[in-house]
Order: C-alpha cells, then structure tokens, then sequence
C-alpha cells in the first residue's frame, strides 16, 4: 500500500538555458547507451523522523536547489534546453511493509521501480522518493534521482545543508551556491570559459598524439549477450591502499589510479596506460556546494614501466594535475577526438576505457582511517575477496567501464566491459591484478610495476 502525499515548492531562480557542460556530458551519454540513468538509493531514515519531517525535508531540497526544478524543452535544436521552474508540486510516496514483510526488502523493491519507470524529461521533474513505513514507524528512505540533476557530490551536499538547518526556523544556514546551472552556461560562453574549454582541448589532443592506439585488440571470446558487468569486492585491497597511504603520504585518489593504471599495463600489454578518468571538478571553489552535475572525463596518460610502484604514483599525480585541471570543457569542442587525431596519425585510435573513483567518503575522510595494517591483516584479509557476475545484457555499456564505488571498510568495483572487445578471462584477470598490485606494494615502495617501456601501438 502507498499513500501519495503532494508536496507544494517554491524557490528562487527560474528560467530556459542551454546545458552546462557537465549535463551535456550526461546527455551525450543517456543519448548514447540509451538510458535515463538514474542514481540514488536507499537507507534508513535518521531516529524519530515523521512523515512532517520528510514532507519538510522534500520542501526544503525543491525549495533550495534549481536542478531539482529543472525539466527539459525539445524545440528541434541537436540538444534539449534546460527550463527551471520557480514553484511546483512533487509528491512523496509513504509505502507501508506488512506486519511480516522485512521493510529493507520493500524499500529495494521500490527503488528498482523507480529505477525501471521510464523517466519523461519534458513533464517530470528529476526526483522520486518515497519512505518504508513499518508498524506504524518510518524505517528506509528510497531517493532516486535523473543525472542531470546532480552527481553523488552534490547527493552529499543535499543532505549536508539539510543537517545543518537552523533547528528552530527550519532555514539553511547558508545562501544557495551561486554558480547555478543556469549561470555556468553564461560563464562558460564567456571569453574566459571559451579559453578554459580551448586549454582543455589542446591538453586531450596533445595526450592522444602520443598515446598508444590500441587498448585491448580484439577480443578472443565474444560473448552473447554481449556486455557483462561484475563486482569486485576486495577487503585486502582496501588495507593494502591504507597501508600505501600511510607510508607514503599520498591521498587516497592518486594511490588507487595509480593501483588501476600499473593493472591496466599489465593486463592491455600497452604502456603507457590511458584512460578517460571521470573528475568531478567539485575542487574548483565555484562549483563545489553546488547540486548539479559537473564530471567530466578528463584523458589521463602515465608511464608506469620499468618503475617500482613509488615512482609509478609519483608520475601519477604528476600527470593528474594536469589532467584534473583540463577536465572543465564544452563537450562539443572535444567532440570527435579519437577519429580527428586518429586521421592525424593515420591510424585508428580506440581509448575506450573509462575509470571513476565513487568514493567520496573515503577521500574526504582517509586522513581519519585509523592505524595502518599489519602485513598478516593483509594477507588474511585476501581470504574474504569475491567476484561476482552480475549483469550480462545486450543493451550498450562502454568498452571498458570501471567504478570504484563508495563502500566502506573495502575496494568495491563494478566492471562493465564489451565482450567483444574484453574477453571475460581478461576482464576478470584486470580485477585480480588490481588485487595484486596493491598487496605486493603496501609495505614495499620498490615492488616493480612488472610493466615493460615497450609500447605496442598497432594492432595491439
């Protein structure tokens, strides 16, 4: 049984705009793999919160953040525009488990409804949300969200300043972030945002000049269905990574790229390893309270052969700096880029892999992770690592997709790959040697990559 209980909004800024680079990214993609994609999830709801407490809280997220209000206009143009809407209702569903029924089980059912209902851009607004009532007590919240709204950055922001709201007005205890999506369009067609998105071009064309061609080559057991999807979950790895950090001072984003990049060589047999790797930009101060979207993949290259895993992360976050710093961009003047540059060198380049380190939790709080492990907590915990097939479909994934997804106390990864051009052995074999790369370097700073300087660029 559900009960709809319609929530009214009203909110500062409304208007009709083009895309911000970040939503046209996820455009371009929802275009491409022919989904909504829809994020968010479910959890419990915080101790003796009502049904007035999430009617509220629904109220206080429409009211404060534009993205929320924001729906889409097709008027011909080759992209949708963005219309936001100053009032509105939305509706917040209370679904109540019988007496019998776990409410965690009731609260995944809802969530994969939500995630399953197509989504109608143009009518819709861009949140679903409900919550679990069991005997009479509120017990998970369910908060799925279209992409274009915002990020899991902006998810943590969402329920920041609703924690942080004046107890007894209800207010927020700060302004609205200023850079709206609304007013990133303007700034990006500005003589500064055109020099920004130029720089950033110059730096994805400079790396594809030098890069090797191929990743992968053509696969040696093309499956059907086609794309497969599995988790990764490795405890050893998420202490080996402490143990790294612990020994070398590194934050935890580098240490895991550097971790994927030394497996990636190792696995493709091209060095240097490049991919597209997923920056959420939120470091830049403009963006960084905002709820929207703003990753963007920025083409990442590093030389990791003949080098202990030391040098491999020294040359790493070298070579993110400049990657990070080049990931703000229109997409429509990076459009194209392996076909132009592959024209270029008179052979195709195929990238084709991306990476997205999830774990916000983690990077924010890794300084605070406790006292590093011992080698025997290491080695013990390799006992506990599981791999797991989970989707196997024929609607479209990437070449090569890795998540490093933001569980705690592990190294959580989905994998999703074309068969057709990653065999399943060496998807799996990637996952084990990310595994492998952490643990022989955790308490050995010369461990060597086991990466050759010899690039194999055609055919490879």
């Amino acid at each position: 049984m559900a009960e709809q209980i319609v929530v009214r909004f009203r909110g500062d800024g409304s208007g009709v705009g083009e895309l911000s680079w970040g939503q046209l990214t996820l455009w371009e993609a929802m275009d491409r793999l022919g989904t909504w994609l829809p994020i968010g999830g479910t959890g419990p709801v915080p101790d003796g919160a009502t049904v007035d407490t999430m009617v509220e809280q629904l109220r206080f997220w429409m009211n404060r953040h534009q993205t929320l209000r924001t729906r889409l206009r097709f008027d011909g143009r080759p992209e949708p525009l963005q219309v936001v809407s100053a009032e509105g209702e939305i509706v917040l569903e209370v679904v109540d488990a019988a007496d019998h029924e776990d409410p965690a089980e009731v609260a995944a059912r809802v969530e994969q409804r939500y995630r399953e209902t197509d989504y109608d851009f143009v009518n819709d607004w861009p949140l679903r949300t409900a919550v679990v009532r069991h005997r009479g007590v509120l017990t998970h919240q369910v908060l799925v969200m279209c992409h274009l709204a915002t990020d899991a950055g902006g998810g943590l922001v969402m329920f920041r300043e609703w924690q942080e709201r004046d107890p007894v007005t209800g207010e927020a205890a700060t302004p609205p972030a200023a850079m709206q999506p609304l007013a990133q369009v303007r700034w990006q067609q500005s003589p500064a945002g055109r020099r920004q998105s130029r720089a950033a071009v110059r730096y994805a064309e400079e790396v594809a000049r030098q890069m090797p061609a191929r990743r992968f080559g053509d696969s040696d057991d093309p499956r059907q269905p086609r794309y497969r999807q599995l988790g990764f979950t490795s405890p050893a790895t998420h202490l080996a990574l402490r143990a790294i950090r612990a020994r070398t001072g590194a934050d935890p984003s580098p240490v895991m790229l550097t971790v994927f990049a030394i497996a990636l060589a190792r696995v493709s047999g091209t060095n240097p390893a490049v991919a597209h790797v997923l920056v959420n930009n939120r470091f830049r101060p403009e963006l960084a309270d905002v709820v929207a979207p703003h990753s963007e993949a920025a083409l990442f290259m590093v030389d990791v052969a003949d080098a202990g895993f030391d040098e491999a992360l020294a040359r790493t976050r070298r070579r993110t700096m400049a990657a990070y710093k080049n990931a703000y961009y229109d997409p429509h003047d990076n459009g194209g880029l392996e076909e132009r540059i592959g024209r270029e060198r008179g052979e195709e380049l195929l990238i084709g892999c991306f990476y997205n380190d999830r774990r916000l939790r983690e990077l924010q709080d890794g300084a605070r992770s406790g006292p590093p492990p011992t080698p025997e907590q290491v080695r013990a915990a390799r006992d506990l690592t599981a791999l797991r097939l989970e989707v196997e479909q024929d609607e479209p994934f990437e070449r090569l997709f890795i998540h490093v997804n933001d569980v705690p106390d592990t190294v959580d990864i989905t994998a999703q790959a074309d068969t057709h051009h990653i065999a399943p052995a060496r998807l799996e074999r990637l996952l084990r040697e990310i595994e492998e790369v952490a643990v022989a370097a955790a308490f050995d700073g010369q461990a060597p990559t086991g990466v050759r300087s010899v690039t194999l660029t055609r055919g490879a």
